[in-house]
């Protein structure tokens, strides 16, 4: 099952996005849409709401008052820490429910308005992010939700930085334009990247990219490094006992250095049975083991000696992760 995060500021136009790839045959789980039905009224969340915040927060109908609770947390960063104490688990628990149902082989997109600032990046395989400039932005909050531009804008500075977003992004989708357009790039993303990276993903299958010659040195490298470390440590977090380290390795690692656009990662782990352990989460992960017949091997730039060799799964994003043992040669 390939997860892919979706999130993008307010205005950004994610819903434009997630509703394409809907079209396409994913399975869109939708964050916004769970907050609301796990604090609709008869539920256990919306009473919590009421105890911890007081019947202030409901309407004259009994349902939650949206605009009181978010003026509330807004301004007030205790409040809406207990309100994330309220709502996130039971939007975890309804999403285990949605994932449980959903096929071996689907492709789920999760639309969380607030994946970066919550630091959930790590938990998908893909992070979508939807861009768009901020007037842009403005404009369409102001003629759609009639906010005013001094709300919008607040609402903008409260979200995360575009910095931010980039830095977590798989894929970055600008939406400036117009809806044709995004659903284009949706489409291209669909049938280039996603759908091959599922079928991968589906089959224990490495993505089999061309090894490019070396290039000028690219900084990016290091956060692209980053990102895929903090998603194998997300999906490996019940093996931490049998884990050593795991780091950016290699010629992409060395600062200045002009190199394949191939990230090499090495995985240490603390014995030759631990690394067998650890083949099928790192399959799971989008690192499925590259096995070589005699006279078809295609080796790496720089082949580690000893290693067990792993390689991405996801055709936008060329890496090979070098499993060895602690105190090996290959270590």
């Amino acid at each position: 099952m390939l997860r892919i995060g979706l999130t993008g500021g307010i205005g950004a136009g994610k819903s434009t996005v997630a509703k394409r790839l809907a079209e396409l045959g994913a399975v869109i789980v939708d964050a916004d849409r769970l907050a609301r039905e796990v604090v609709a009224p008869g539920t256990d969340g919306l009473a919590e709401i009421v105890t911890a915040f007081g019947d202030r927060m409901l309407t004259a109908e009994g349902t939650l008052d949206r605009p009181a609770m978010g003026e509330l947390v807004f301004a007030d960063a205790a409040a809406r820490a207990r309100l994330n104490e309220i709502v996130h688990p039971r939007v975890a628990a309804r999403t285990a429910e949605l994932l449980a149902q959903a096929a071996p082989d689907a492709i789920v997109v999760h639309d969380v308005p607030l994946l970066v600032e919550n630091g959930l990046a790590a938990g998908y395989h893909l992070v979508v992010v939807v861009h768009a400039d901020e007037a842009v932005r403005v404009q369409r909050l102001r003629r759609d939700r009639a906010m005013t531009e001094e709300a919008v804008r607040a609402r903008i500075a409260s979200q995360a930085t575009e910095a931010a977003r980039r830095a977590a992004a798989d894929v970055w989708l600008d939406n400036d334009g117009s809806t044709s357009q995004t659903r284009a790039a949706v489409d291209l993303l669909w049938t280039s990247r996603i759908e091959p990276f599922a079928h991968n993903l589906r089959t224990n299958t490495p993505a089999m990219t061309a090894r490019s010659a070396a290039t000028g040195f690219d900084p990016n490298r290091a956060v692209r490094a980053g990102r895929l470390i903090a998603r194998l440590r997300s999906e490996l977090g019940g093996y931490d006992e049998q884990i050593v380290a795991i780091e950016h390795v290699g010629a992409t690692s060395v600062p200045g250095v002009a190199a394949p656009d191939v990230l090499e990662l090495m995985l240490t782990v603390v014995s030759a049975e631990a690394a067998e352990n650890l083949t099928a989460p790192l399959s799971s992960a989008g690192f499925p083991p590259v096995t070589r017949e005699p006279d078809t091997a295609e080796p790496s730039e720089s082949e580690v000696s000893g290693a067990r060799l792993h390689r991405s799964a996801d055709p936008g994003a060329p890496a090979d992760l070098y499993v060895v043992v602690a105190g090996s040669a290959g270590s």
